[in-house]
């Protein structure tokens, strides 16, 4: 498996993972109005401070984006490209995923997506939230969390501020806000832990950890941002370029022929030349580059 070395000191704890619990809802973020606004607005209209969503189709116009790129610094092992533009007319979002929730006590959010520009080119990328403006309605589904909060803070061993989960700062003496569930929703208050996996872990391996240390025989997984060291693929495929942006497709847990845990995730990635793939990863073979967000819930 890959490695890549980051400039700050290696972390002990490799797995942030903290337990809480998730509604399930369908979501519409509404037109006119940057992906930011939208998700604050929807989110916020349900009393979640802190969300992954899972996109499903809307159109955005105009629309911005970044891709991953090699540094040019040694003050972090990789890096933004420079802002990219899309040409005149409607972006249509295929599929992506965002993670939501604070940066310095305000909403926050962090999405990679699949689109198509108006001429019909494919990409993926780093959608810049406050510079991407929904002209058709977004729909999405949502794990609002509970009890757990993803939150902006300094990581000294990439040196840049990532979402990471903390427990979910409440007033003394005041309950959880209970959100107000939408048409469509499929679990209300189920157990579930919000994960961030640090560089140079398997991602499979890191999933099925920790469903095995907490007795898990089947998750789903909910959300999914992040990047890895290239990609190796269940197919053979392979990505050199070690620069990713990445987001989950589909990501379950389950028995394996051993009875074991084992992860299959399908993923689509863009890398800093701009190459877009998608495919299942290898298990024991795909490292995180920098990190990856994401709730994991059990299954019956």
């Amino acid at each position: 498996m890959r490695h890549i070395e980051h400039p700050g000191p290696v972390a002990a704890e490799r797995l942030q993972c903290i337990d809480g619990k998730v509604d399930i809802v369908e979501l519409v973020l509404g037109a006119g109005q940057p992906l930011m606004a939208a998700a604050t607005q929807a989110l916020s209209a349900l009393g979640a401070s802190s969300a992954v969503l899972t996109l499903h189709d809307g159109a955005l116009d105009p629309f911005a984006y970044v891709l991953p790129a090699m540094s040019d610094s040694p003050e972090h092992a990789v890096y933004y490209s420079k802002r990219y533009d899309a040409p005149p007319g409607q972006t249509h979002i295929q599929a992506g995923c965002i993670t939501y929730g604070l940066r310095d006590h305000a909403p926050w959010l962090h999405c990679h997506a699949l689109w198509n520009e108006a001429d019909g080119t494919q990409r993926c990328g780093h959608i810049l939230p406050d510079d991407a403006i929904l002209s058709t309605p977004l729909h999405a589904t949502a794990a609002l969390i509970r009890g757990v909060d993803f939150v902006v803070a300094a990581d000294a061993e990439t040196n840049f501020s990532l979402f990471q989960p903390q427990l979910q700062a409440q007033p003394q003496g005041l309950p959880a806000p209970e959100p107000e569930l939408m048409p469509g929703s499929s679990a209300n208050g189920v157990s579930a832990f919000v994960l961030r996996v640090r560089p140079n872990q398997d991602f499979c391996t890191a999933l099925e950890t920790i469903c095995t240390e907490r007795g898990i025989r089947r998750a789903i997984v909910r959300g999914g941002v992040g990047s890895l060291v290239g990609a190796a693929f269940d197919d053979g495929r392979t990505v050199a370029p070690i620069a990713t942006e990445v987001f989950i497709q589909r990501g379950i847990v389950e028995p394996g022929a051993d009875g074991a845990a084992q992860a299959t995730v399908d993923v689509v990635m863009v890398d800093y030349t701009g190459a877009t793939t998608q495919g299942r990863l290898l298990r024991g073979a795909n490292a995180v580059l920098v990190t990856f967000e994401l709730v994991v819930e059990p299954l019956p």
